[in-house]
């Protein structure tokens, strides 16, 4: 295997590669190169440019921390989405998710998921509550104790402002029966429950 191996750099060093992304192991990361340098060439020359593009391009944004291909993102540069709503996630992918819904219309605040309490910069985040008339800061995070105390953190920094703080519902995903959901959903879902 070892002299195969050795006749085959670029195909193991493309597996080499693919494997240090998140979620894909050895045998997902072989299958994706055998099908990017053999099985479609076209389609791995598309993503070989659509990657350089995006490494290029895609930066992040001045004023929420989210992706951007410019210094400011659309969605801050959007004037109608001015409705007073601050909605802070953990991590540029979560704006997706929450714009895919298409019910959201304020704006975005990202804290690094891998920071640390310290490390959230207060400073842009108050001047974004300023200039921009925020009255509720919406924290969209997922329930944990650390994100817990991240949200109380910031609560507590922001304390001198006439901010309403409130965070997402958390409970039973609909469809799910209630052995497959842990303790801490239930748990939630059970005090947050609503009159019919």
């Amino acid at each position: 295997m070892n002299t195969y191996k050795m006749g085959l750099q670029s195909f193991f060093a493309l597996v080499e590669a693919l494997e240090q992304i998140p979620a894909i192991g050895k045998k997902s990361a072989q299958k994706i190169a055998l099908t990017l340098s053999t099985e479609d060439k076209f389609l791995g020359l598309k993503v070989a440019h659509t990657l350089e593009e995006a490494t290029r391009n895609v930066r992040i944004c001045e004023k929420c921390l989210g992706l951007s291909e410019s210094e400011v993102c659309e969605i801050c540069l959007d004037s109608t989405r001015e409705n007073g709503e601050l909605c802070i996630v953990a991590h540029p992918k979560d704006i997706f998710t929450i714009e895919a819904m298409g019910e959201f219309r304020g704006r975005y605040f990202v804290l690094d998921s891998k920071a640390h309490m310290q490390d959230i910069d207060f400073a842009l985040l108050a001047r974004r509550i300023e200039s921009e008339n925020i009255v509720e800061v919406i924290f969209a995070l997922s329930p944990t104790l650390a994100n817990e105390a991240i949200m109380l953190f910031v609560e507590d920094a922001l304390q001198n402002t006439n901010l309403r703080f409130t965070k997402i519902a958390q409970g039973v995903p609909t469809g799910i029966g209630l052995d497959s959901i842990d303790q801490l959903s239930l748990s939630r879902a059970l005090s947050a429950r609503v009159k019919i």
